[in-house]
């Protein structure tokens, strides 16, 4: 899919206010602007969304007054001028004339705002904007946050039921880490759109500044020496790795049940920001709640059979899980490596574009990566565009709608707000075969033992004693209900295994038959994307769940509307998930921003306001 240059992403509200306009004034009176920051070097490439770089003047992948100085100093310029083709990209009226009119469409290009910031539901767009206006700095941003897991996580709020038990581990350098980020916008300016953005990781990705418990009491001092390799790329990008999120012991349930620093055979479940009552989801469900709860900027997640994807739907995330191989596994606690993938969630789909721009490369240490190699988009903002769904071909397998009422009247919605958008959406006849696709298992128990070997091995802090899983279980410190989910992951041997994920093993051969199956359905029906809801409210719908881990598809989920009351005046909601071909995540990032532009059906949970 291409995104048309006419139709570029269009923003919730102007960034440009009162300073912006007063810059304007002071170019038209020819007055030198004071610049935000010093631009001294080149950011890096396509770090925001089209409509913020189209008419970018200097060639640094962003408007800012530096532009606008080029711009003042140009007005009157006409087509018939010799230096026309060097600013005719701003005469965005058309009248071959560079007037005022376009100084003020260029200015609302620049990522600078200068009024109120409020943090609740702020996009990164948001926080780039008021930090390089300097109404607030990453220091501040961060220590805002920090105030709210404190205020917020651990404690029964008016109108709830139970605490959200969102986060394991806030991180002791975090604000360090922001004031570096301060100091990098100062000198360069904004060099990436994560730079001092506070983002949360789900507590199975390695962090040399953290533990890495993976839910469970028994690795409580799992401190690594290293990053997981796609913590390294969030650190590059400048993103503040602010906490550690909780999650389903190991990754395993929907629950997000953990042990970790609780007495032993003591456990904590976290709860939805909606309905304190519900589980958040999982096996990533301390990521949704903490993002939902406005507790971090955004966060990140890991997928091997949903767990990306409930949380986000259980909590009115965008959620993306992408193409097996598309982000390095190294350095995360796996579940089961021929599924397991990370991905963000987000308040919104410009932020999970945002956040995986800084995650994707080949990694030697996870040699499946080693398939994106010249399918990576520079940027995965590059689709986003409200007229992404014009003439789009979507299909839909109407037994993956489910039986769930409301669940099915949103849907039907969802498909028609599709095609007010301009898609076209068509009933798909499955083949035989994707019954099949959907009920193959997930391989978390006949690979977890052999996969968690490797990450002990390779990965595991040399001070925790308990290194296997009979170690775990003679511990006594995990999640206890589940002893004989251990004990039958510890009785796999090594010949059940290799009979199931080896090189010519059934459920290896399976993942590849499914993604032959499923690739050749869409290219048969010429569709760009499938749709189907990815959860009925707190509850999952058969197997939907399977098609992009049973594929190794990329898929994106994001709210297609409420289904009832929530506590505090809540309203729970649930999502609609958009399955594409391998690689192609920003295909439907494109269409489910068009999707989320055209309805805005996210809502913030009201049992957690701002504070004071």
């Amino acid at each position: 899919m291409t995104t048309p240059v006419h139709s570029p992403i269009a923003p919730k509200r102007a960034l440009a206010s009162a300073a912006t306009i007063a810059v304007i004034a002071a170019i038209t009176a020819g007055i030198a602007p004071v610049a935000a920051a010093t631009t001294t070097e080149a950011t890096t490439a396509a770090i925001l969304a089209p409509y913020y770089t189209q008419l970018d003047l200097t060639g640094d992948d962003q408007v800012t007054t530096a532009d606008l100085d080029i711009a003042g100093s140009s007005l009157g310029t006409t087509s018939s001028d010799a230096g026309w083709s060097a600013v005719s990209v701003i005469d965005t009226d058309g009248d071959n004339v560079i007037t005022i009119a376009d100084l003020a469409s260029l200015s609302q290009r620049m990522i600078y705002d200068d009024g109120p910031f409020e943090l609740i539901e702020a996009s990164t767009i948001d926080m780039q904007a008021a930090m390089n206006a300097g109404v607030i700095t990453s220091v501040e941003l961060t220590q805002d946050y920090i105030d709210r897991i404190n205020a917020y996580d651990r404690t029964v709020v008016a109108g709830g039921t139970r605490p959200l038990n969102s986060i394991i581990t806030v991180s002791d350098v975090a604000l360090q880490a922001a004031a570096a980020a301060d100091a990098e916008r100062a000198t360069y300016g904004m060099t990436n759109m994560l730079l001092g953005v506070p983002i949360v990781l789900k507590d199975n990705y390695d962090t040399a500044d953290m533990v890495t418990t993976g839910g469970c009491g028994c690795w409580r001092d799992n401190q690594t020496t290293t990053d997981a390799t796609m913590v390294a790329g969030l650190r590059d990008a400048g993103a503040v790795v602010l906490a550690k999120a909780s999650l389903d012991e190991f990754a395993y349930g929907f629950v997000s049940e953990f042990s970790s620093f609780q007495t032993p055979g003591s456990t904590l479940l976290v709860a939805s920001p909606y309905n304190t009552a519900n589980t958040a989801g999982g096996s990533s469900g301390g990521t949704g709640a903490a993002v939902s709860a406005n507790l971090a900027g955004l966060g990140f997640g890991t997928d091997t059979g949903g767990s990306i994807r409930v949380p986000s739907s259980y909590n009115q995330l965008v959620g993306v899980r992408p193409t097996v191989g598309l982000t390095s596994r190294d350095g995360i606690i796996p579940l089961a490596l021929s599924q397991d993938t990370g991905g963000p969630m987000a308040r919104s789909v410009v932020d999970t574009a945002v956040a995986l721009d800084a995650v994707v490369g080949i990694d030697s240490a996870d040699p499946v990566t080693s398939r994106q190699a010249g399918l990576v988009p520079d940027s995965y903002t590059s689709e986003l565009t409200d007229t992404a769904l014009e003439g789009a071909r979507i299909g839909y397998v109407a037994s993956m709608v489910g039986s769930n009422s409301a669940t099915a009247a949103l849907f039907e919605e969802a498909k028609a707000t599709l095609e007010e958008q301009g898609a076209e959406v068509v009933l798909i006849t499955p083949p035989a075969g994707f019954s099949a696709v959907l009920a193959e298992g997930s391989g978390s128990t006949n690979e977890f033992k052999h996969d968690l070997n490797e990450y002990v091995e390779n990965h595991l802090a040399a001070s925790v004693t308990q290194r296997s899983i009979q170690d775990i279980l003679a511990g006594g410190n995990y999640v206890t209900s589940r002893r004989s989910i251990y004990v039958q992951r510890d009785n796999v041997t090594e010949q059940t295994y290799q009979a199931w994920a080896g090189a010519t093993g059934t459920h290896t051969t399976q993942l590849a038959t499914g993604k032959a199956l499923v690739t050749q359905m869409m290219d048969d029906n010429n569709l760009d994307a499938l749709i189907y809801p990815s959860t009925a409210a707190y509850s999952t719908i058969g197997t939907n769940m399977r098609l992009s881990p049973n594929t190794g598809m990329p898929a994106v989920t994001l709210p297609m509307g409420s289904t009832g009351a929530g506590q505090g005046g809540s309203t729970v909601g649930v999502n609609i998930e958009f399955l594409g071909r391998d690689f192609d995540e920003a295909g439907i990032l494109g269409l489910a921003y068009d999707f989320e532009q055209a309805t805005e059906y996210r809502t913030s949970p009201a049992l957690y306001p701002a504070l004071g």
